[in-house]
């Protein structure tokens, strides 16, 4: 009777742990997205095109397609959004092309998300722009 209660204890201190751990990455993932700045693009500099952006951080990742015409975002498609809670984020690219800024408030309760989304539009800019 001992020995099953050893097991099971060995188990319940192991699945504490894993999650002791995944906890702590997802924390340092998020606090650190919360951190990054995302960068204002100088449309300016970006041609007429359609370019390609991603960017993940545990739990989330994202691929837009950005499309430029005379040095305006015309339009963002959302590709992929794997999130978490973070559906609501998906009207970020909206946001982004009527202020034609990535200086757009984050949505409420899907922070990460929004950010992430940003992040992807960004480098699909950075990308344009080189």
């Amino acid at each position: 009777m001992k020995s099953k209660w050893s097991r099971v204890l060995v188990i319940v201190l192991f699945v504490a742990a894993v999650l002791l751990i995944i906890w702590g990455r997802l924390d340092k993932s998020l606090t650190a997205l919360n951190d990054m700045p995302i960068q204002q693009i100088d449309l300016v500099s970006v041609e007429n095109g359609v370019y390609a952006g991603s960017f993940s951080v545990f739990p989330v990742s994202v691929e837009v397609s950005v499309t430029v015409e005379d040095h305006m975002i015309t339009d963002i498609d959302l590709v992929k959004h794997s999130n978490g809670q973070g559906k609501a984020a998906e009207v970020i690219p909206a946001k982004v092309v009527q202020a034609q800024s990535l200086a757009v408030d984050a949505v409420s309760g899907a922070t990460y998300s929004s950010r992430v989304i940003l992040k992807a539009i960004e480098n699909a800019l950075l990308s344009a722009a080189k």
